[in-house]
């Protein structure tokens, strides 16, 4: 049993009462998936005329068996006496595993009919992700100081898109979806197959957020051809490929984030300016440092500008910059405070004797011996009428003489 390809131009005219039966499938559309037809009796008789329209397949099915099929439109003649012809086309090996073990559970089907497959892709059809889910963001990548790493900051997404299929292998959608069914419409699976996309696109957004391809949550609308490669990669898709379908297209429209995420990446982009801005801090508070080092004249100064760009920071460079006097060459021994005021800087450097013009840091000259003058802001200065000396007693330090 099988098809002749009938002569053209016998679709009609005169050559019309050849036919004992016309069997024919008007176009499916968007919707239709499969379509069984057959005749009053039940049986395609001898120089029946198959018609198949552009974009199906025409499976002759006779009590459970595959006789014979064709993807190529036209018309033919139905002759029982010849073996089957598979003018196949692209699915020339799938019709062949039809013929040769196709059954129907088993159970032989008293009739023959002619099923119609729709192999057209089906459009616009809606998917989006229900609940956020997650998403290994690299745009925004947080450095790990003890390993000098980078990780993704994990974040929340709602994606929502459309995508397209079609049938791939009408012998397993046929054995393992819609049997002998009279019409097998897209609405008949098409809430299972959103579901088991949105479950493939999971695998692809995990995919996706590893360090191999670090793709940026926002820009996941402009990579769908990675996402749709991706899939048939590591064939995220298989449930919906074991019913003999087949994604063709696959487009992402928006991407959400969920609040946290977004706090996150507000959180993340005020830490960065911030650390930025520390950044530049530390390198001026140790340029700072370095220079009042190397400066002996200018330290005191130097050092009390250090301290007003601390106080100025909020204190924030004390433990920013706290290895920065090792690295920069202060001496251990050096006992300066930067953050203390100049006059205490001056009492550590110390007083001038009054005679010898030598430091004294304690109670006497090192020089010459004279005592150590009390602080002139504190007591007012009087000069010996006998010596000249400068002093803040009633005696002169030099000379003893009496000073009113």
């Amino acid at each position: 049993m099988g098809l002749i390809r009938a002569a053209l131009g016998a679709v009609g005219g005169t050559l019309g009462d050849q036919w004992k039966d016309l069997i024919s499938c008007e176009d499916m559309g968007n919707d239709i998936l499969m379509v069984k037809k057959t005749t009053k009796s039940g049986q395609i008789t001898k120089d029946s005329r198959i018609i198949v329209a552009p974009g199906q397949v025409a499976v002759i099915y006779d009590s459970g068996n595959v006789l014979d099929a064709t993807a190529e439109e036209g018309a033919y003649n139905f002759d029982q006496s010849t073996s089957p012809s598979f003018f196949a086309g692209q699915f020339k090996d799938v019709f062949k595993e039809m013929w040769t073990r196709f059954t129907y559970g088993g159970k032989p089907n008293k009739e023959q009919a002619v099923f119609f497959f729709n192999i057209k892709e089906i459009k616009d059809n809606k998917f989006g992700t229900g609940s956020p889910v997650p998403f290994q963001d690299w745009s925004h990548p947080i450095p790990n100081q003890m390993t000098g790493t980078m990780t993704p900051l994990r974040v929340q997404v709602r994606c929502y898109g459309k995508y397209t299929f079609k049938i791939s292998d009408p012998a397993i959608f046929m054995r393992n979806h819609a049997g002998t069914a009279d019409v097998v419409k897209k609405d008949d699976l098409i809430e299972q197959m959103r579901t088991e996309v949105v479950a493939s696109f999971q695998n692809v957004l995990n995919e996706l957020g590893t360090s191999a391809h670090k793709v940026p949550v926002l820009e996941l609308p402009s990579n769908t051809d990675e996402i749709k490669a991706t899939m048939d990669e590591k064939v995220f898709d298989a449930p919906i490929r074991e019913r003999g379908l087949q994604l063709v297209g696959f487009a992402i429209e928006s991407v959400t984030l969920d609040d946290d995420s977004l706090k996150k990446i507000d959180n993340y982009e005020l830490s960065s300016n911030s650390f930025m801005q520390q950044g530049t801090l530390v390198g001026s508070y140790s340029n700072a440092v370095q220079d009042a080092a190397n400066n002996a004249n200018g330290a005191a100064s130097g050092f009390y500008g250090v301290g007003m760009m601390n106080m100025a920071s909020g204190g924030m460079m004390g433990g920013a910059t706290q290895g920065a006097f090792q690295r920069e060459g202060v001496k251990a021994d050096t006992q300066i405070d930067p953050f203390a005021s100049v006059a205490v800087t001056q009492a550590n450097d110390g007083i001038p004797c009054p005679k010898c013009g030598t430091l004294i840091t304690g109670k006497f000259c090192t020089e010459c011996g004279s005592p150590r003058p009390e602080e002139k802001e504190n007591k007012k200065v009087k000069k010996c009428p006998k010596c000249g000396t400068e002093v803040t007693g009633k005696f002169c330090t030099e000379c003893g003489t009496e000073v009113k």
